[in-house]
């Protein structure tokens, strides 16, 4: 399937211009404007972005499992306003979807749990092999709890939070509250600090990756905020032949030069799960992350829920 015709399909059942229409063709001429302004495409990949994005929601999780994410190949694509402007509809119907979604989760009380479990297949890229896990986390709601996480197989029990200790993106539902649901000001959060910087845009999108590597519930309206925020960066681009790790068909939206992309399913717009490259063994020279083995790894979304122990899984019919 060509961008156009899949593009067309996206379009076949979109109502007349509304408020949310326009905010797309606004992220369309964002995005000529960065076209124009940065006609060499691909900028160099500062080294401490790629080791930020190898935390999956701890520095201790992510030393464990002894991987680091390097960025992605970038293909020839068509990059075109329809193939631009599909990738911005296809993040809004998911916000809409994850609304829809998020008024069934329960709302945490800050002595419970937050529980995940996901499936992961990872393929090295020399030789074929694939590997595949199941992994479940229990995460302590307001993190003043032990928590555990389950990467790669291996269970890692962290304790409680110290006083001064700060995860970023933030796990703890508390703090996630604050966080604004106006896709705008989320996005302001995610770009860190000063928006005119040149890569305040990788910034954003590296950052909405880590909040979707955080806890799967999130306080209502977040997530679907966090995608309506990427649907305003320019350059982010459709992929139509992307799998999940549960062999879920879907649509994937990447960045140029990222490493990152989320998945979803291209009928119901549900997310599915992340996609990233990386290497495991693999060493910084330079700033480029050189040797190791290469490899592909696809993350599904299994179930997630609300619990009030570590061990406890939410009962059939609560989980996604």
């Amino acid at each position: 399937m060509d961008d156009l015709t899949a593009v067309r399909e996206l379009e076949a059942d979109v109502p007349p211009l509304t408020d949310r229409a326009r905010n797309e063709a606004r992220a369309r001429l964002l995005r000529a404007v960065h076209r124009e302004t940065h006609p060499d495409g691909v900028r160099a990949f500062p080294r401490r972005l790629a080791l930020r994005t190898a935390i999956a929601a701890t520095a201790t999780a992510a030393a464990a499992t002894g991987a680091v994410v390097l960025t992605a190949g970038r293909e020839e694509r068509d990059g075109t306003a329809p193939q631009l402007a599909g990738a911005a509809r296809l993040l809004h119907r998911a916000a809409e979807r994850s609304r829809t979604d998020s008024a069934h989760l329960p709302v945490p009380r800050d002595d419970q749990y937050l529980y995940t479990k996901e499936t992961t297949t990872r393929t090295y890229l020399k030789g074929g092999k694939t590997q595949r896990f199941t992994d479940e986390s229990w995460l302590s709601v307001d993190g003043s709890k032990p928590s555990r996480y389950s990467y790669y197989g291996r269970i890692l029990d962290e304790p409680p939070l110290g006083e001064h200790q700060v995860r970023w993106p933030p796990t703890e539902y508390a703090k996630l509250k604050k966080w604004p649901t106006d896709p705008d000001k989320l996005l302001e959060i995610l770009k860190v600090r000063a928006a005119d910087r040149p890569e305040a845009d990788r910034d954003a999108y590296l950052n909405a990756c880590l909040l979707m590597r955080g806890p799967r519930v999130m306080p209502p309206g977040l997530q679907a905020a966090a995608f309506e925020a990427v649907a305003q960066l320019p350059g982010i681009e459709l992929d139509h032949h992307a799998v999940d790790a549960l062999g879920r068909h879907g649509v994937a939206v990447s960045h140029p030069g990222l490493a990152f992309a989320f998945i979803f399913d291209p009928k119901t717009y549900a997310y599915l799960g992340l996609r990233q490259e990386g290497s495991k063994g693999g060493r910084w020279v330079d700033g480029e992350l050189r040797g190791g083995q290469k490899y592909t790894e696809v993350k599904g979304v299994v179930a997630v829920g609300v619990v009030d122990r570590i061990g406890q899984r939410p009962p059939a019919g609560t989980v996604r």
